[in-house]
This record gives structure tokens, C-alpha cells and sequence, in this order.
């Protein structure tokens, strides 16, 4: 078994993304599993990433706030406790469009090496 205090969780520049500030629980750099990474983001009002694809799979779950999802041009809000898939090689953006800080943990899943 592998903990990662969140106090020890180290930022990282997340490509595509404006006014977030992202910390790596686990993958990567941060080590623990090859499968996956995971991290926190927190999205300031206005915030967002995209639009862009890429090939991982994704999952996004709101801790905190809400979050507008575009996928193909369709708009859906997340609040706290949804979550939501993002296929592979899926077109996507994410707003923060609320006055509240956004928080959510988002999975990325790894290809087998």
C-alpha cells in the first residue's frame, strides 16, 4: 500500500489550463501506480482547460463547486459529488464558471508499457 499526505502532494503544471492551480497525488512523477495518475485541481472562477483530446480516458469527480463539461458542443454542469468520463481522443472543455472555487480529483488512465 502506498499514503500520500495531501500536505505532501507537489504542484504541477497541467498543459492547456488557465487560472488552475493542480497537485499530483499519485502517477508520474509522484510514483505509487503505473496505471493511473491522479491528481486535485482547482479551478478559480473563470478557470478552465481545453478545448483539447487526448488519447487517455478520464475521469473527473467534483469535490467542490461546480463545473461546466463541453463535449461535441453539448454543455453539461457538474456540482459536487458528480462525476463524469471522458473517452479517449474525446474532444472536451472545462469552465469554471461560478464564483466559487472548483475542486475536483481527476483520473487519467495510463496505456500498459
Amino acid at each position: 500500500m502506498h499514503i500520500k499526505r495531501f500536505a505532501d502532494a507537489k504542484a504541477y503544471e497541467a498543459p492547456n489550463h488557465r487560472a488552475c492551480t493542480s497537485l499530483r497525488l499519485f502517477g508520474a512523477e509522484a510514483g505509487g501506480t503505473k496505471g493511473l495518475i491522479c491528481g486535485v485541481s482547482h479551478f478559480l472562477p473563470g478557470g478552465g482547460a481545453g478545448p483539447d483530446a487526448s488519447p487517455p480516458e478520464k475521469v473527473y469527480f467534483v469535490l467542490r463547486g461546480e463545473l461546466t463539461v463541453i463535449v461535441n458542443g453539448k454543455e453539461t454542469v457538474l456540482k459536487a459529488n458528480d462525476s463524469c468520463v471522458i473517452e479517449p481522443n474525446e474532444m472536451r472543455e472545462i469552465i469554471n464558471r461560478g464564483n466559487e472555487v472548483c475542486s475536483i480529483v481527476v483520473a487519467v488512465a495510463m496505456p500498459p508499457k
